[in-house]
């Protein structure tokens, strides 16, 4: 990626706050020697200050959309109060195998880490688990996928992932969760950062910002009932 690829990936940007569409597939920690990974485009997002952007959050390399940066230190400290409190707003647009019975609901089921022979992943555990909270909506769907809205009320890695495999729908293209079914899509995980509203600034109103569809999902929401961007959201 070249640093005119990742500042058009800018989203919004002020004095304080960036956020950028993180595309699937890119880490945004350093992992095995010679991986691409975000860390390697920051000085690209300084636009004129003196220190690179750093990350506010995380999204796992194949989610992608939405990625919040602080600017500076006092930008780092604000955003990290507003995620760890559970002030941010975060939309994700998943595509599930099946279909719920319901049209919207609340899964509330604590995670626990599980180390594994050939890696880790997040397990329900209801002794030892973390509390885990995460809303859903039925958007649309047909027949056999359906396109849900997920609002993570706790930040858990994975929590989305292991909370829709949990209930018996699990995402589209979900390697460790999925049970087979990247299939269905290919190599790529069904989960997008749709959208995110953070309270930054007192008496004003909250950042909103909304990240494209990106194209690895547009045949697969389309095929569910998305019109397209400028369509309202059902």
């Amino acid at each position: 990626m070249t640093p005119e690829e990742i500042q058009s990936r800018v989203l919004h940007r002020d004095a304080s706050v960036l956020v950028i569409d993180k595309p699937a597939g890119l880490a945004v920690h350093a992992g095995r020697a010679g991986d691409e990974h975000l860390g390697l485009y920051l000085d690209a997002l300084r636009f004129g200050l003196p220190r690179s952007p750093e990350l506010a959050h995380r999204l796992d390399r194949d989610t992608s959309g939405c990625l919040v940066l602080g600017r500076h230190r006092r930008a780092l400290a604000r955003l990290g109060e507003i995620f760890a409190h559970g002030e941010a707003n975060k939309v994700y647009w998943a595509i599930v195998v099946g279909r719920p019975r319901e049209e919207e609901g609340l899964i509330e089921l604590p995670l626990k880490k599980r180390e594994a022979k050939f890696g880790w992943r997040m397990d329900v555990e209801e002794r030892g688990g973390l509390p885990s909270a995460t809303r859903w909506r039925l958007l649309g769907g047909d027949g056999r996928l359906s396109w849900l809205e997920c609002q993570p009320l706790t930040g858990r890695t994975h929590q989305i992932r292991a909370h829709c495999a949990a209930i018996g729908h699990p995402l589209v293209g979900d390697a460790i969760y999925g049970r087979g079914t990247g299939t269905l899509a290919g190599d790529r995980l069904a989960l997008h950062a749709r959208a995110v509203s953070l309270p930054f600034q007192p008496n004003r109103p909250p950042l909103s910002i909304t990240a494209p569809v990106p194209e690895h999902l547009r045949t697969l929401l389309t095929g569910c009932g998305w019109a397209g961007e400028n369509a309202p959201t059902p």
